[in-house]
């Protein structure tokens, strides 16, 4: 008997498993691209075509608790949008002040825990000052930094970015170790100003549109797109679910 009939059903499945390793999504190759000429408004870092913008700094902490902030943005559909449950357990990225983590943790309730990440400690200090104030418990601050949340592996039910995912200096790597922290089955949702409409009073480097958070997000095959809710007067809701099978 040859050595080829005696090795060949190990060599398909080889060549099978190359084939679909192949086949599988991988990251933009390079990653990242700097232009000379950009939108001062952004950082002149592109991401598969798109300009990532400057963070917000904690100087201007003041703007995310503008009392306009609830008729412009209607958070409290966002929240109602999401069904959070009781105990569930929430990562607030970019959590800022704690404007939204305060509204999760009234539908987490006391079994809940909000994660409120932030890369910056002068906004961690002032979310936890602002949970104080409103006597909330339930919020545990993370200090992470710019390519990692720091969040426990496997630990969250749902992730939400409100008006950050654009701003972060490395988007790719972000992600996968948010997908890290995230439980099979778990969501991470991005809110984001439509870059499709033009009438949104929102600098064009801080919008993005359904279709490039989409496009983005391919490259993340622990990801599957769920859904689009349209329920927001300004932003997108577009959420994506961690494949069950995915550790």
């Amino acid at each position: 008997m040859s050595m080829l009939r005696i090795f060949s059903p190990l060599l398909l499945a080889v060549l099978l498993v190359s084939a679909l390793a192949d086949d599988a999504p991988k990251p933009p190759e390079p990653l990242y691209e700097t232009r000379a000429e950009h939108d001062r408004n952004g950082i002149g870092k592109f991401f598969m075509g798109r300009e990532i913008a400057h963070v917000m700094g904690h100087q201007a902490a003041d703007w995310l608790e503008r009392p306009e902030r609830e008729e412009e943005e209607r958070t409290d559909l966002l929240i109602e949008s999401l069904k959070l449950r009781e105990g569930e357990v929430v990562a607030d990225i970019g959590c800022g002040s704690g404007y939204i983590s305060r509204k999760i943790a009234k539908k987490t309730g006391p079994t809940g825990v909000i994660y409120g990440v932030e890369i910056q400690q002068e906004m961690l200090d002032l979310l936890m000052k602002r949970m104080a104030m409103f006597r909330i418990t339930t919020v545990k601050p993370i200090l992470g930094t710019i390519t990692d949340p720091k969040l426990p592996p496997a630990s969250c039910d749902t992730m939400i970015m409100v008006d950050v995912y654009h701003e972060f200096d490395f988007p790719y790597e972000m992600i996968q170790n948010m997908i890290a922290g995230l439980k099979p089955g778990g969501r991470i949702v991005f809110v984001e100003y439509r870059k499709e409409d033009p009438a949104v009073p929102i600098k064009e480097v801080h919008k993005m549109s359904e279709t490039q958070v989409k496009k983005e997000m391919t490259a993340h095959p622990a990801l599957e797109y769920a859904e689009t809710i349209a329920t927001l007067p300004r932003q997108h809701i577009i959420i994506f679910k961690k494949k069950a099978g995915d550790k």
